[in-house]
C-alpha cells in the first residue's frame, strides 16, 4: 500500500461512519459521516461516552456488554451485522446497522473497539410500510 493511502485518509472518505472508544467508552476517533448520521461534530463527540448515541432504554444493556467484551477480549458481533436503534443529537430516533472490532495492544490486551456503522432509516422505515401494507393485504383477504 502506498505511503499517501492511510487510515484517516481512508476514513475521512468512507461513506460509514467509523467509531473507535477506549475501554471506558469514550470515543476516541469519528469520522466525517459519524458527524453526518449523527449529528454531533468531532469536537462535539471526542471524549464523551457512546451514551451520546445510545437511547436511554438501551444504556446499561449497552455498556454492561461492552464492558464484558473489553474484559473478555471477545465480541459476538465481529462477523454479524447488527441493526439497532440509536440517537441522533437533535433528540430523533435513527436505526443504524454496525460490526465491531477489537484493538489489542502488544500484550494482546483489549484496548479499543472500532465499529463501522451505516445509517438504515430509510430502509428500515421502508420496509416498516412494506409490512404493514402486507398485513393490510393478508386482512382483506381474509375478511
Amino acid at each position: 500500500m502506498s505511503d499517501s493511502i492511510n487510515f484517516k485518509t481512508l476514513v475521512s472518505q468512507i461513506g460509514e461512519a467509523v467509531i473507535i472508544s477506549d475501554r471506558d467508552e469514550n470515543i476516541l476517533f469519528w469520522n466525517a459521516s459519524a458527524e453526518r448520521i449523527f449529528g454531533y461534530s468531532e469536537d462535539e463527540a471526542l471524549g464523551k461516552t457512546l451514551s451520546i448515541i445510545t437511547p436511554e432504554r438501551f444504556r446499561e444493556r449497552h455498556s454492561k456488554g461492552y464492558f464484558h467484551t473489553m474484559e473478555t477480549g471477545k465480541t459476538k458481533y465481529g462477523n454479524t451485522l447488527l441493526r439497532v436503534p440509536a440517537i441522533h443529537k437533535d433528540g430523533r430516533s435513527i436505526s443504524i446497522a454496525f460490526s465491531v472490532t477489537m484493538i489489542f495492544n502488544d500484550q494482546d490486551q483489549p484496548v479499543a473497539i472500532a465499529a463501522i456503522i451505516r445509517d438504515e432509516t430509510e430502509r428500515f422505515q421502508e420496509e416498516r410500510k412494506l409490512k404493514e401494507k402486507l398485513a393490510t393485504l393478508e386482512k382483506n383477504t381474509q375478511a
